[in-house]
C-alpha cells in the first residue's frame, strides 16, 4: 500500500475545518429560525422536543464548535508530526549520502 500525501494537504484542511466551524453554529440559528413558524403547533412530546431543542441551542451549537475545534486540533497535530517526519527523512538522506564511499562503486576495468 502506498500512501501519498502533498505537504500543504493537512494545513489545508485545517483551514477548511475553521470555515466549517463558523458555518455550523450559523446553520443551527437558521434551523432554530426557521423552525419558528412551527412554534405551538406541536403537543405533547413533540412540543417538549421542540422547546428543549430551542432551548439548548446555543449550548447544542457551543458543543458542536467544540467538536470541530478538537478535529481541528487534531489535524494541525498530525500536521506537525508529517512536517517533522519529512524533515528527519531528509536530514536522514543527507547524513546518509554524505557517510557513503561512492568510490567503491564504481565499476572500472582497471
Amino acid at each position: 500500500m502506498k500512501f501519498d500525501m502533498g505537504s500543504e494537504t493537512l494545513s489545508s484542511l485545517g483551514k477548511s475545518t475553521v470555515g466549517s466551524s463558523d458555518d455550523l453554529g450559523a446553520l443551527v440559528r437558521l434551523l432554530i429560525a426557521a423552525a419558528e413558524p412551527l412554534e405551538g403547533k406541536f403537543n405533547g412530546r413533540g412540543k417538549a422536543a421542540f422547546d428543549s431543542f430551542k432551548l439548548h441551542a446555543d449550548e447544542i451549537t457551543s458543543e458542536l464548535n467544540g467538536s470541530l475545534q478538537s478535529i481541528l486540533g487534531g489535524q494541525s497535530g498530525m500536521d506537525t508530526a508529517f512536517a517533522t517526519g519529512d524533515q528527519e527523512q531528509e536530514d536522514n538522506a543527507h547524513q546518509q549520502i554524505s557517510s557513503a564511499n561512492f568510490e567503491a562503486a564504481r565499476f572500472s576495468g582497471r
